[in-house]
């Protein structure tokens, strides 16, 4: 790992473990996982399926508890913390993309964001209307997700993701399902984000995805390593 000073990085975890158990068998999704992301810095995470990458992700989240070890935002611990107070730094600190439940299928794309932002206290830093023009779905903020096409949902998650103008982004499998423009078009904003000085990380097995990144960290069976070029990935 990069021998930055642990403060210095916008997204740091250390130590990760996290333990499944049912009944009498126990499953080790994570084995002292470490890495770190910068500010303005795009980080790749690849792996073969079950090698705990999703896990990963929700750890960094706060979405669920590692069984040891932490996850520190801005040199402020997200883990192991009541839900409550996680899911607040979440709201202000985190943006979370994931392939399929950014959005209430209830609400229209723009009254999807005005959620996100009232977690959040104080006056957005971008109005929802703003974000829908800056993900190309200015004419779409009263459309409800079923109305939307997968590129649209796409956009539409991402735009929520940025809602509170996270310090750190987290994707998972943003372009699983997009054909090849809108692929483009998402790595594009995510691209974006961190030259806006946050710290993106994406949870992938697209190779564009990887191309775009800064740096690759491998999880395989629940550990992670780097290689030294991002050439070295096999996908």
């Amino acid at each position: 790992m990069p021998s930055r000073p642990y403060d210095d990085d916008v997204l740091a975890a250390r130590e990760l473990y996290r333990f499944y158990r049912a009944g009498e068998e126990e499953t080790l999704a994570l084995r002292g996982v470490s890495l770190r992301v910068g500010r303005g810095e795009t980080v790749a995470v690849v792996g073969p399926s079950g090698a705990g990458k999703s896990t990963l992700l929700a750890c960094l989240a706060g979405l669920d508890e590692p069984s040891g070890g932490e996850v520190r935002v801005n040199g402020v611990r997200v883990s192991h913390r009541p839900e409550t107070e996680r899911a607040r730094l979440r709201a202000r600190h985190i943006g979370v993309l994931l392939q399929t439940r950014n959005l209430l299928p209830h609400l229209t794309v723009r009254d999807n964001i005005r959620l996100a932002q009232r977690a959040v206290r104080g006056r957005p830093a971008k109005a929802a209307g703003e974000l829908l023009e800056r993900v190309g779905l200015g004419q779409r903020s009263r459309a409800l997700p079923r109305q939307l096409s997968g590129g649209e949902l796409a956009r539409a998650g991402l735009a929520v993701a940025l809602a509170n103008s996270p310090a750190v982004l987290l994707a998972d499998e943003p372009t699983g399902e997009l054909d090849g423009g809108t692929e483009q078009l998402v790595l594009r904003m995510l691209r974006e984000r961190a030259a806006e000085g946050s710290a993106v990380l994406i949870v992938t097995h697209s190779p564009e995805a990887v191309r775009i990144a800064d740096r690759v960290i491998v999880l395989d069976d629940g550990r992670a390593r780097e290689p030294r070029e991002v050439s070295d990935v096999r996908h």
